[in-house]
């Protein structure tokens, strides 16, 4: 086998170089600063015991074994578990149906665009306080409304799991972004294949099961890898609408490792349940990754 041999770089090759990292090194730095550092940071914080002002304890694994003991964790596993099998899934049916509503050749189309897009605009805070008064079971519009067909006032968020169910509804008020993915999606597909199936016989039904969901399926596996990833740092809604209640039922795992980090000054173990959350995160995603290999078309023509 022949060796190889490198080819000695120019003074050209040197300054493009140089210019090259000049130009990625606002990137580089903010990746290493605010990425890099605080990750092996929490690494390193999770092994000891440590309240953000007294100098650091080394404890060695105990933040973690007490971690797998602790009940109120596996509650807020189960909490953010039960938020990613109800959002997701209905996420990407709210955003795929808003797409397909964007993507109609209709005069107003803009107009229709901007409507449903405006929702995800608004800050996720500003919903919370809003939804707090929509399901306020003495004024709240839902109760109102509900009355109509003789349904009984009903506090959404006094039950553990109405309140959970409430935040899942509460996420898809952003599912606009999502929505202008799979549209760039949409408008990436040829409509000479829809043509081509009409000619054939294929009605609507047909050509979104055997071309739309096909040849979407990339940037449906983006969306829920994303959507996995901002499922499992839910923590806003349950901060603000219900402070992780009723009886811990909202107590998500992002909102514990809050708690101990600035309620109950245990930084240490938060930065225990953090690196958890990492590596599972992490975990899951390289198993949604190897699973989609079945599903996922990368190919315009199977």
């Amino acid at each position: 086998m022949a060796a190889i041999t490198r080819t000695p770089m120019t003074r050209r090759d040197r300054s493009n170089l140089r210019k090259g990292l000049l130009f990625i090194s606002p990137w580089m730095i903010g990746f290493l600063v605010f990425v890099l550092y605080p990750l092996v940071y929490s690494c390193v914080m999770s092994f000891t015991r440590y309240s953000g002002f007294l100098t650091p304890v080394w404890l060695g694994t105990a933040n973690y074994i007490r971690l797998f003991t602790d009940p109120l964790v596996w509650q807020s596993i189960y909490n953010t578990a039960f938020y990613l099998f109800w959002a997701i899934p209905v996420g990407l049916v709210v955003a795929l149906l808003l797409a397909l509503a964007m993507s109609r050749a209709v005069r107003e189309v803009s107009a229709y665009r901007t409507a449903l897009y405006l929702p995800s605009l608004v800050p996720i805070f500003a919903l919370s306080f809003i939804f707090i008064v929509l399901v306020n079971p003495q004024y709240g519009i839902v109760n109102r409304a509900f009355g109509l067909f003789g349904v009984p006032n009903i506090n959404y968020l006094g039950d553990p799991t109405s309140a959970k169910l409430v935040i899942v509804v509460l996420a898809q008020l952003g599912a606009g972004n999502i929505a202008l993915i799979f549209l760039a999606g949409l408008n990436s597909i040829p409509r000479t294949l829809y043509e081509a199936a009409q000619i054939d016989g294929a009605n609507r039904l047909t050509c979104f099961l055997h071309i739309t969901l096909p040849l979407l399926s990339p940037v449906i596996l983006f969306n829920l890898i994303t959507g996995i990833s901002a499922g499992l740092q839910v923590f806003a809604p349950a901060y603000i609408m219900t402070n992780g209640g009723p009886g811990n039922g909202t107590l998500f795992y992002m909102y514990y490792m809050y708690k101990n980090a600035f309620s109950y000054a245990q930084l240490g173990y938060a930065c225990a349940l953090s690196v958890v959350l990492f590596i599972f995160g992490l975990i899951l995603a390289v198993i949604v990754y190897r699973l989609s290999q079945r599903f996922v078309n990368y190919e315009l023509v199977s």
